[in-house]
């Protein structure tokens, strides 16, 4: 559908903020995904400035025809797919950061990253559930489900969160919380962006004055003893730590630490909740392998905001996932052939997180994404910059994806960059419930998001 000109003035002429259609100055800068390979051309674009702005874009659509996505940074567009006859709504205006230290409480606009809160949290020795890359929206972050650094102690960050702000499909702007519209509160904890557009969001935050975190960069001759140490560890850690194996290639990019420019590494890192002295301890295995680079230490926890090294900026990228059971020594091995060092691999990374602890015991008062099943989480990622590449990096995905096949245990839905049936994220009775909550909030599916929740029958 093509919005008229007499229409987007209309639009204009309702709300605070700006409307873009195609064609004019701000097109192309507002319709930008975070995964460049991503081209994203919906029929309107509106950059709401409030909660009544939102009412309004919401309103209008419904009125035309149209349907509504949200974004705020535009991580993880893929699924999306097409956009046409639809209102992009980007709430990356949506500012606004509120922290209780008192009551370990934060409130934020939907517009706000990770970077908007972090430093200010560990400056009064508190931290969030939040994960690896300071640029992601909170907000879309959480409805996902988010797996952070704290999530084998605290779980995942769509059960810190305590309220929710919204914009329904019938124009209605609500406050959720356990008291009031309690379906709903739970199916946007984990359940996705399906159920209406939200506009701010308050979440719970835990008191961390320092915790022993950093990395170990191991030389690629190295990878499949540093892999398979930390995969034998995995079994006997607490709860308390927090642990990653990767096989990083970094780019020779001048914005890259000389020390690791264009190099190629096996790299563990960890964040415990604990002392030095014990989280020595538990790592001893793994850096008896001798590491080039060990940046280990008592640390704040803002350090934990840019341990992973996640690129900052928009890049064309493709990307893999899947949550496994335990690893058998025969899986670390086929993964190293096919994506380590010495494969010839054109993958940026391939990353295995420990999942268990909090993260397998659902708590009485979680939402619809509850628990992760599984042991390991991967998710490896490479440059798709032009057709050679893209091709390359997709045939290396494939193999990794298969030598992982055989141990899978299901799939965490903010890992999912490809439309899929997201049904498989969730067990029978929480997609039954799922369902049911968009029949009662969206029957008529007016709200599209990266994952689609049909309405039940």
């Amino acid at each position: 559908m093509t919005l008229l000109s007499h229409d987007a003035t209309a639009l204009g002429d309702r709300i605070a903020g700006d409307v873009s259609v195609p064609g004019d100055a701000r097109w192309d800068a507002a319709r930008q995904a975070f995964n460049l390979t991503i081209d994203q051309r919906p029929t309107a674009i509106v950059i709401p400035r409030d909660a009544r702005d939102v009412a309004q874009a919401v309103d209008f659509a419904r009125e035309r025809g149209l349907r509504i996505a949200a974004q705020a940074t535009g991580h993880n567009a893929g699924p999306l797919g097409s956009l046409d006859d639809t209102l992009l709504v980007r709430t990356s205006r949506l500012g606004g950061v509120s922290v209780d230290a008192a009551a370990r409480r934060v409130r934020v606009g939907a517009g706000v990253t990770w970077a908007g809160v972090t430093p200010a949290l560990s400056d009064v020795r508190l931290a969030a559930l939040h994960g690896s890359s300071p640029g992601v929206g909170i907000v879309g972050y959480s409805l996902g489900g988010g797996m952070g650094w704290l999530a084998r102690k605290h779980g995942l960050q769509a059960n810190a969160v305590t309220a929710i702000e919204l914009v329904t499909a019938d124009g209605r702007v609500l406050r959720v919380d356990a008291e009031r519209e309690p379906e709903l509160f739970w199916a946007l904890r984990g359940g996705g962006g399906g159920f209406g557009v939200v506009t701010a969001m308050e979440f719970r935050v835990v008191p961390v004055a320092e915790l022993y975190a950093g990395a170990m960069f191991f030389e690629p001759a190295a990878a499949a003893d540093v892999l398979h140490a930390w995969n034998e560890l995995l079994p006997a850690l607490p709860d308390e730590l927090t642990s990653w194996a990767t096989i990083l290639q970094f780019p020779p990019a001048p914005e890259v630490p000389e020390a690791l420019r264009g190099r190629s590494f096996a790299v563990v890192l960890g964040a415990f909740l604990g002392s030095e002295a014990d989280g020595r301890a538990l790592l001893a295995p793994v850096r008896e392998l001798g590491p080039a680079i060990d940046t280990f230490a008592m640390q704040p926890p803002i350090a934990l905001a840019e341990l992973a090294m996640d690129p900052p900026d928009p890049l064309p990228y493709l990307g893999a996932h899947r949550l496994t059971g335990a690893l058998p020594a025969a899986a670390i091995d086929e993964l190293v052939a096919v994506a380590g060092p010495a494969s010839g691999s054109p993958l940026a990374m391939v990353q295995l997180r420990h999942l268990g602890g909090a993260l397998a015991r659902r708590a009485p008062d979680a939402g619809a994404r509850a628990t992760l099943p599984g042991e390991i989480s991967m998710f490896a990622v490479g440059a798709a910059g032009d057709p050679s590449s893209t091709a390359a990096v997709a045939e290396t995905l494939q193999a990794v994806d298969a030598a992982l096949a055989p141990h899978a245990a299901g799939l965490y839905s903010n890992f999912v960059e490809v439309a899929a049936d997201a049904s498989a994220f969730f067990d029978a009775e929480t997609w039954s419930r799922l369902r049911s909550v968009k029949r009662r909030y969206d029957p008529a599916d007016l709200f599209r998001a990266n994952h689609h929740v049909p309405a039940a029958p």
